[in-house]
Formats: structure tokens, sequence, C-alpha cells
């Protein structure tokens, strides 16, 4: 958008700046602007094009986040002689407008350069970045030509600055239309203080429907397992519009710039993004957020993640996560306050379908003045249609297949596939057919058929008694697989091609070495310690007091407990018999996950958490009860190779590798 005459000169913080960079010595200003959210000035770097001053145009902006240590000038890693003068030349040739900002937090740097930004390392926090980043959006907008809607703002960044790219572009997508991302930290937290939550992009890229995305790895990057699971998180998620470069390079540092400054002139130009879109889903963490004009307010203690999904003018799903993924639902009380999509004053009937189980409740809802619905839903996650003058008729609902996020399964037995389709509509189905497929090899289906002649509004068919699969895998990890449901109904007039994702354990799970059951009790483990990023390690010894019993290391009903396991040989090669706390999986009703426990990886330095349960046993468990359990602890691994080169250079630093290793055990409530 192109304003006034005004637009065309500089901040005050920046005239002095401004002509010396019109004599052709600099090609960057360094201005201030002042800051509400940090109470004082703020320093950003500005990147013009060379006829900014006389052109009249305005421009696009990408705004760059650095990395740990560093600051708006881009020069802690290199002196200034590489991102900066690449981001340079490609504005001297492009009509393209690039802001460095700032993540200096003041209690967290010793001086200049140096220090830990964005305030997002842990639960303590200061300051919003999220509410600074619009601050500064804002003012850029108002003292810049500058083309103000999303299509024409994108978000790019290195290491942290890289998962700010991505978090800011995830919780406002609105605002921005694409975002980059080198080598980005793959987890920190946010939220408000007190209840923060750790955010890993790869668990939210729903969030990115609506975004272009770039991420950019270096080959010898150190964290460069975690770019790959990152990646591949986005390549599987078909309706982002994603793209990914890995570049032959020995450090971790931003490299293609001039590529991926080009990719968001490439998104500037779609049109598309100007789009609102017709469905969408986001994840947000904060108690109250805005996005595509819907506001939403969820209240209650603790951490929690808020998630709309398949949001569109004829209803929505909404639950809630205490942490992502697979978490439990947490105590909400949520409204969502609608656009003006409806009519003024008019009623419309919102079906609700609790996700737990439960018939759905019709209940009714008067638009207001404006034509908007104030709707209110607990977190335990709800099914919502709307039923109304101008809304249409939602196709059929496949409800969620699991209580988690992740259908787990055994592989070579027989699985009841857990498909439920629900009627979201005011009238009933007729001659309702289901239909399942996968691509998938490992994937092979017993009964892929199903049909029911007729189902009634607001309610369900369980077909999981009549679909059945069985799957393969191999040794390793939990491996990925998808099963697409496509259902028909109304004879052939309508059709919907839905799917949902699995993850098959390994066929060389063995019992554990040695087990211990915390619930309550103190017990002394040998633990893994890592020396340093040249490898290496030796054990020590760790004393921890964990779980809520009667310390007899037995879980019976209504005890809390957590599970450690001896792994006779970790990822590192020193690493021999030690004891990792495990990350506890299954799908009994008997046994619930009540806490994430989050612990630095030792040594290790992006930020990544080690993640495991604290599990406990209902009440009402009757003794002796069987629980199958898929237990899964991480161990770790400096890994240095110090003979390998990346062209003339040595590598110079050590790559951070993780493993998990699944084990089966059986749980006996009440017994050893």
């Amino acid at each position: 958008m192109l304003r006034s005459a005004e637009m065309n000169v500089f901040p005050i913080a920046c005239l002095l700046l401004a002509a010396t960079a019109a004599s052709g010595v600099q090609p960057f200003h360094d201005c201030t602007y002042p800051s509400k959210i940090f109470h004082g000035p703020r320093h950003y770097r500005v990147f013009l094009p060379p006829d900014y001053a006389t052109s009249g145009k305005a421009y696009p902006v990408v705004y760059y986040f650095h990395g740990h240590s560093d600051r708006y000038t881009l020069e802690k890693y290199d002196n200034g002689t590489d991102t900066v003068p690449k981001i340079a030349a490609f504005v001297a040739g492009h009509d393209l407008i690039v802001v460095a900002v700032d993540g200096y937090v003041p209690r967290n740097y010793t001086g200049f350069y140096g220090g830990s930004p964005w305030d997002i390392q842990g639960k303590d926090v200061e300051y919003d970045f999220g509410e600074y980043f619009k601050e500064q959006a804002a003012y850029i907008d108002s003292h810049y030509r500058t083309l103000t809607d999303r299509r024409h703002r994108g978000t790019s960044g290195l290491s942290m600055g890289g998962f700010m790219s991505l978090w800011l572009s995830a919780r406002y997508p609105d605002l921005i239309g694409s975002a980059s991302s080198f080598n980005p930290g793959p987890e920190f937290y946010i939220g408000e203080a007190g209840h923060r939550v750790l955010w890993r992009p790869k668990d939210h890229v729903a969030n990115h429907q609506q975004v272009m995305i770039r991420l950019i790895r270096a080959s010898g990057d150190y964290i460069s397992q975690y770019h790959e699971e990152t990646r591949m998180a986005y390549a599987r998620a078909l309706n982002v519009n994603f793209e990914y470069r890995r570049d032959e390079y020995h450090r971790h540092w931003a490299t293609s710039i001039a590529e991926t400054l080009a990719f968001h002139m490439r998104a500037f130009s779609q049109s598309n993004l100007d789009n609102v879109p017709v469905t969408w889903s986001h994840d947000d963490a904060y108690p109250h957020f805005s996005v595509w004009g819907y506001d939403v307010r969820a209240e209650g203690p603790g951490e929690a993640i808020t998630c709309l999904q398949d949001v569109s003018q004829d209803g929505m799903r909404v639950y809630t996560r205490v942490w992502a993924p697979d978490g439990p639902a947490a105590r909400r009380r949520i409204e969502v306050l609608t656009p003006p999509l409806y009519r003024a004053g008019a009623t419309y009937a919102i079906l609700d379908r609790p996700l737990g189980g439960g018939a759905a409740v019709k209940k009714e809802v008067a638009a207001d003045a404006e034509g908007r619905l104030r709707i209110e839903v607990d977190g335990t996650g709800h099914q919502l249609s709307i039923l109304g003058q101008g809304t249409g008729a939602q196709m059929p609902v496949l409800l969620p297949v699991t209580g988690k996020d992740f259908v787990r399964v055994l592989p070579g037995r027989p699985f009841a596939l857990p498909v439920r389709i629900y009627n979201p509509r005011g009238a009933p189905l007729k001659n309702l057919t289901v239909r399942l497929s996968s691509e998938y090899p490992t994937v092979e289906f017993i009964s892929a058929r199903a049909a029911v002649p007729e189902l009634a509004s607001g309610a369900t068919a369980d077909f999981s008694d009549r679909l059945s699969a069985r799957f393969v895998s191999g040794g390793g990890d939990w491996a990925p697989a998808r099963i697409q449901v496509e259902l028909t109904h109304d004879g052939t007039y309508e059709k919907e091609m839905l799917d949902f994702d699995l993850l098959i354990a390994p066929s060389t799970m063995t019992t554990p070495v040695a087990l211990e059951i915390l619930d309550g009790r103190t017990h002394t483990f040998s633990v893994f310690r890592q020396k340093g990023n040249q490898g290496g390690g030796r054990a020590i010894e760790r004393t921890v007091t964990e779980g809520k019993g009667n310390g007899n290391g037995i879980l019976e009903p209504g005890e809390e407990a957590t599970i450690w396991v001896q792994i006779a040989q970790g990822l590192d090669p020193f690493d021999k018999g030690n004891w990792y706390r495990a990350k506890v999986y299954t799908d009994s009703t008997w046994l619930a996950e009540v806490m994430d426990i989050e612990e630095q990886k030792q040594l290790e330095w992006t930020g990544a958490k080690n993640r495991t349960s604290v599990v406990r046993l209902s009440d009402t468990t009757p003794a002796g009860t069987e629980i199958p359990l898929v237990l899964d602890n991480e161990s770790w691994s400096f890994t240095w190779t110090p003979d390998v080169r990346y062209g003339v250079e040595r590598l110079y630093q050590a790559f951070e590798l993780h493993k998990h290793h699944l084990h089966r055990y059986t749980l006996q409530s009440g017994k050893r």
C-alpha cells in the first residue's frame, strides 16, 4: 500500500547514515525506534534499495532474525564479511527492504555480543518477542514506503533466529506470507510467563498451511539430525507450500542467501497469498490470540496449547494439549468469537459432538449486531458444526483415531483401525461408504471397506470392528505410515478424501536389560555424561526421588511413577550399561501420562530436551491387570570426526546425534 509523501524520509536516527549510504559508502543503515514493549529505544539494521530515496515506490519487507550471541548487525560470526554483504548485494539489485531485528535481552547479554537472544531459552520470561515483532513491523510500515499486506511481508533467520522465523510465521500466519529458516534451532519455550510450553515447529506444521516455507540446511551443520526431522515433518504435510535446500558447507551458518531472498521474491508475486483461507488450522500457546479474524480466549490453570482444526464458516474442531505431541487435554474454558460471517441477529444451531465420546448436543447461538458468533466450550475436545442462514453442508468428519496425536501400532498382528465417521449436518447421510487405501507398502489391509445405509444428523458410525490392517516394520525407530479414507454418500454425488497417520514400532524391540519403577522412592543410577564437542564421556552417579506412592517399586492403583531402563549400549561408544528414564507409550485406558519431563540433554547446545514420562495408574485398575508398554529411551552423543574436511577446512565441530531405544514391557498392576 503506497502512502503519503512523508514516507519518502527516513527516521531521524537514520538521517546521517542514509546520507552516507547515498554517497555509495555504506549499503545499510543502523537505526533505533521507541519500543513500548522494551520501554526504550531498540536497534535495527535496514537494507534499502539504492533508488529508495528517489523512486517513490513501495517495497516488500523481509525481517531477518539473528542467532545466538549475535545482534542486529549480523557480524558476530563472520565480522560482517559474509551475511551482510550478501544481503546488501541482493537488495542492491531487487525491489526489496530487509530489516535485521535485534534479539537483545539485557539480562542475557554480558556485552554487545555474546548472549542468548529472543527470551525463548526457558520457562522464565520477561519479553514477548511476538508482540515486539508486531510493534516493529508497524513502525517500519509507518516510517518507510512498504507494501503492508501479508503477501509482501516475510521472515527469515539463522539458528535461534531460524526458529523465530518459523514460530512467528506460525503464530501470525495472517501477517506473514513467507518464512525461511537457515539451520533452525529445533525447539524452545514460548508463551506467557508461568505458562510456557516447549514448541517444536515439526509438531505444528498445520499452522503454515497459508504460509510459503523454505528450509535451508548446511550439510556439515552440527545439528543436522534435527534439521532432517524438521524437514521430514514439512515434507509429509502435503497442504503446506514447502521447499528445501541442502548446501555443502561445514559450519552452522546461513548459506544460499541470495537464493533464499529470491524465494521470498517469488512469494511476493503469489496473488493467492492475498486470500483469506476458506479452511485453516492453528495451534497457539497463548491464552488470548487472534487469527484470521477469529478472537480466542482460553482461560484455565497451567500450560496449554489451544488447537483449532479445519476452521471454516460451517464449523471447526477445538481441543487442547498440555504439551505437544500426544499430551492430555488441559483444563480450559474456551471462548471463540468468529468474524462477521453470519446474518446479524439471526439464530444459529451449534451441533457439538464431544471428542471423548457421547451424543452430539444441539444449542442455539444468536449472531450479534455485526454478524459474529460467540461459541463456548471446554478444553476436552469438541467437533462443532454451525447450522443456519449462510452456512453450507459440512462433509462427513473423520473423528480422531486416538486420544493422542498419533496412532502407534505393533507390527505383525491384526490391528482394528479406529475409524469413526461423524455426520455434522442437520440432515441424515444416505449410503455412507468407507474405503481405505495406503501408498505405504508396509500397510497390508485385511478389511478395507465398510458401509452403513444411513447416518442420522449428529450421529457417529464406528467402523473399527469392520476395518483392519497388518503392518510391517524393520529395526530402529518408529516408522511412519499414512492411511487414506475415501468417503462417498448419497449415491456418488459427494466424495471426500481424508487421511490419518500412524507410527509403526520396530520389529526388533527387546525387553529391557533391567528396569526400575520409582513410585515415590529414591534410587541412584549410573548415567552417561558427555565430555564435550570432541566426543567421549564417562558414567557418573545420579540420585533421584521421583513419583508418588508407597515407594516399594511396584506401580499400584492411584500411584504415579517414572520408569528407568538400563541400556547395554547407548549411542556414544563410551555409553555402556547406563540408565535412562523412559517415555512411556500405551493404548491402555488404565495408564495415563500425567507429566512430560523436559530435561537438558547434558552438554547439548540446541535447546532440545530429553522428554520422558510420569505415568499414573488408575485408582480402579484391577490387581494383576496386564498393560503392554513401549518404553522409549533416548541416548545421545557428540560424534567427532577430526579427519573429515569440507574443502580445505576441517570439520570444526562434532555432530550432535541422538537415538531412540525402544523396548517392550508388560506392566502388571500391583506386581513387580
